[in-house]
């Protein structure tokens, strides 16, 4: 049995078969929240929850506009 974190996910295991674990690609390139869940939400949306996927990632790069842009302005 492993110990390690990644080994084990809680709620099912739509990310066990990709080559890399979103997290992992995440945590590699130092993605800030919003850009953390646009990848793991693209990158699941066909195994796990489908559209409503696709609509959390739109947010949160509707939320990364938001925030990188018009807070500047």
């Amino acid at each position: 049995m492993s110990n390690k974190a990644l080994d084990t996910q809680v709620g099912g295991g739509h990310y066990k078969d990709f080559a890399i674990q979103p997290i992992e690609y995440c945590m590699a390139n130092g993605l800030d929240h919003c850009q953390s869940n646009v990848v793991k939400y693209v990158t699941r949306f066909r195994l796990k929850n489908g559209k409503e996927d696709l609509l959390k990632a739109r947010h949160y790069i509707d939320l990364l506009i938001d925030y990188e842009y018009d807070k500047k302005t």
